[in-house]
């Protein structure tokens, strides 16, 4: 059945088989999101570039929440 709140298709994807979910929980928040958005961003149906960029904005919030 399909859900695409709970269990959406790019979520179970992966070619790994493992759930981002499953390995961004293991992080803080923006290095968590980081992951998701690189895990996902060929999974999803609309443009990687978007996701990608999302990612590098994470990425950078978290070095600039370090370097304070």
């Amino acid at each position: 059945m399909h859900d695409p709140v709970n269990n959406p298709a790019h979520y179970t994807e992966h070619p790994s088989g493992v759930e981002c979910i499953t390995i961004s929980e293991c992080y803080g928040f923006n290095l968590g999101n980081t992951i998701k958005y690189i895990w996902r961003a060929d999974l999803k149906h609309d443009d990687a570039i978007e996701d990608l960029k999302k990612a590098a904005w994470y990425l950078q919030r978290e070095i600039q929440r370090r370097t304070k």
